[in-house]
């Protein structure tokens, strides 16, 4: 059983920056894909980016490309959201994800962490 916890989340004003953290533990993680995805009030969970544990080849979805950058820290066994430029249409509860292909949508992660509210203000 892999377990995640997210942390960083918090309030920031439109332009500002946010980093966000997520540390992994149990079963054999670094066999899977890290991602994080987001969910606002009222819409489905949204892809942000993922990024593969042994590579580091990441993707990003399009709302967040040039802004928000994903990274990994295999000797804490972390991943990272360095979120930039943040609009109010960024505020949502970030999730972080682990699954065993690393895809752009929610059914191709198999654990998830509690999530960690951002919230940008205009």
């Amino acid at each position: 059983q892999v377990h995640l916890v997210e942390s960083g989340g918090g309030s920031v004003q439109a332009g500002g920056s946010l980093s966000l953290s997520c540390v992994v533990s149990g079963g054999t993680f670094r066999n899977y894909a890290m991602a994080w995805f987001r969910q606002a009030a009222g819409k489905e969970r949204e892809f942000i980016a993922s990024i593969n544990w042994s590579t580091g080849l990441a993707f990003y979805g399009d709302p967040v490309k040039g802004r928000f950058i994903i990274a990994r820290d295999i000797a804490k066994n972390e991943v990272y959201l360095e979120m930039a430029d943040l609009t109010p249409e960024d505020t949502a509860i970030y999730y972080c994800g682990a699954g065993g292909r690393q895809g752009f949508v929610e059914k191709d992660y198999t654990f998830w962490g509690q999530g960690t509210q951002v919230t940008v203000s205009s």
